[in-house]
């Protein structure tokens, strides 16, 4: 079942309507794919019989892992393949991928969040502060019983928080682009995974500016760039909250920022002086 995604308009914090593509929600995709008794017997196969041959030689475990968070971006036709994995990392691993034809880019990276996110994070409650938690259509959770579930870390509110988490990079990937900040288009985003613009050549990845050696008119000519950056996401009521050399790509001469989950807003949240500050001095 192919679903197309549909282009909507949105109002950010600051009451801008920001044009923006939408994609089926992920109650919408699970109407179709209901298990049934032919459901239970294909989960008796194994894996190498019902999951997809990517390019990519990832183990079993992973491959299980890979496929459960990307299904929905390949039945969809957002992706035809994974090619590679770019980066690793405890909270989430980064894959290059062949777009499907009608996506018109030439290379896609997808990032998986880990399944036990939170517990690789670190007082990830001094981001959470001031925040309100959204379910994965991005609408703010507003149920007792999943707002209690939440609060009491259940099994059932981890996932919830999991997915608020996701979606908050989703969200400020969306507002910062819109802003003119040097940040990947997103595209998609699912239960466990987000879709966004390969940053790179040659079907290699954009090394990190900590890792390049510049010149120093073009030094200051990228920190000045840096400093815009920050500038905008002011202007729009954001601070990174991680940002330094680590979390910043070099290519064609010129930058791109990444990795926003911690993204805060420094109306709601009481840190945000010395995070920002933080931010800065890195």
């Amino acid at each position: 079942m192919t679903i197309e995604p549909y282009d909507d308009d949105y109002e950010d914090q600051n009451n801008r309507a920001i044009h923006v593509r939408k994609i089926p929600s992920e109650r919408s995709l699970n109407k179709a794919k209901k298990p049934g008794k032919s459901t239970q017997r294909q989960e008796n196969h194994t894996a190498s019989e019902e999951l997809p041959q990517f390019s990519y030689h990832a183990s079993r475990h992973e491959a299980s892992w890979l496929y459960e968070s990307l299904g929905d971006f390949l039945e969809n036709q957002w992706i035809a393949d994974v090619l590679s994995m770019i980066k690793g990392g405890k909270e989430a691993a980064v894959y290059r991928c062949v777009p499907d034809p009608h996506m018109h880019v030439e290379a896609l990276a997808a990032k998986v969040y880990r399944p036990r996110l939170f517990r690789s994070l670190k007082n990830d409650h001094v981001y959470r502060q001031g925040r309100s938690n959204l379910d994965s259509n991005g609408h703010l959770i507003k149920d007792d019983g999943m707002l209690h579930a939440i609060a009491k870390k259940t099994e059932y509110g981890r996932e919830l928080m999991h997915s608020s988490w996701i979606e908050y990079e989703y969200q400020n990937m969306l507002l910062l682009k819109a802003a003119g900040a040097d940040v990947p288009q997103v595209y998609a985003r699912g239960k466990n995974a987000m879709l966004m613009d390969f940053i790179g050549y040659a079907g290699q990845p954009a090394p990190l500016l900590n890792d390049v050696q510049l010149e120093r008119n073009e030094a200051n000519l990228l920190f000045e760039r840096v400093l815009r950056n920050i500038q905008i996401m002011l202007e729009n009521n954001r601070v990174h909250a991680d940002l330094s050399a680590y979390n910043i790509l070099y290519c064609d001469a010129g930058i791109t920022l990444i990795d926003f989950p911690q993204t805060i807003d420094p109306r709601e949240n009481h840190n945000a002086a010395w995070i920002f500050a933080r931010d800065v001095r890195r």
